[in-house]
């Protein structure tokens, strides 16, 4: 009887993670997604920018026309350095979500050591 108490309990924990873990995935893939979609926007205009600056050098005299064009490439390398910033970010993020996951796993593997097979699934 004290067996099949044992593991309702265990299942029941077990369906308590899955349903966290489906809750919080799902609301950091929205966040995530909403993240992506601003940095790319910003991007974007960053880029347009670029475009829009070299495109004016293309009909100054000589001397704006070389500063036109080296701030383009200085304002290119500033949108360089964000994307990589945000894509850091998210990794890290990321990064953190795991060791999170696996710090509960291991909660899990020492409160119930004889379980190791069911954890591990």
């Amino acid at each position: 009887m004290n067996v099949v108490l044992s593991r309702d309990g265990q299942v029941r924990a077990m369906e308590a993670t899955v349903v966290s873990a489906e809750k919080h995935f799902g609301q950091l893939c929205s966040l995530l997604a909403a993240h992506t979609r601003k940095t790319a926007r910003l991007r974007d205009v960053g880029d347009r920018l670029v475009k829009q600056l070299i495109e004016v050098a293309g009909s100054e005299a000589p001397d704006l026309r070389v500063t036109l064009r080296e701030v383009a490439e200085d304002l290119a390398k500033v949108q360089d350095y964000r994307q990589a910033q945000a894509e850091i970010k998210r990794f890290k993020q990321v990064q953190s979500h795991e060791l999170k996951q696996l710090e509960r796993l291991e909660k899990l593997r020492q409160k119930s050591p004889s379980d190791r097979q069911v954890i591990s699934q």
